[in-house]
């Protein structure tokens, strides 16, 4: 039974940082792309990054380039979203999720992925 778990939302100031951590059981993650994705409320979901399984090759939005950075550990079975320069509209939940490929094509939308977290709350106030 595949289960993915996200760790490490919260309450955090514009301006400030979070790590985001997920872990996968019953999943060899470097068998897949990985990614993150978020759904604000009245939003629809979308994708903030993707990592390929070897870690060599990573997508973002423009929304968030340059402030978010994600990253892997295969011998772990864990990913990671540095979350710097947070603002507001970053405020949303987050899952992590495996992606039906071992390589991104940008940073993907929520039917490019086949196994999920049940996410993390991130808040930004101002």
């Amino acid at each position: 039974q595949v289960q993915v778990m996200e760790s490490g939302g919260g309450l955090v100031q514009a301006g400030g940082s979070l790590r985001l951590s997920c872990t996968a059981s019953g999943l060899i993650v470097d068998g897949y792309a990985m990614g993150w994705l978020r759904q604000a409320p009245g939003k629809e979901r979308e994708g903030v990054s993707c990592i390929d399984w070897s870690g060599s090759t990573n997508n973002y939005p423009d929304s968030v380039k340059g402030r978010f950075t994600v990253s892997r550990d295969n011998a772990k079975n864990t990913l990671y979203l540095q979350m710097n320069s947070l603002k507001p509209e970053d405020t949303a939940i987050y899952y992590c999720a495996a992606r039906s490929s071992i390589w991104c094509s940008g940073p993907g939308s929520p039917q490019d992925f086949v196994y999920w977290g049940q996410g993390t709350q991130v808040t930004v106030s101002s």
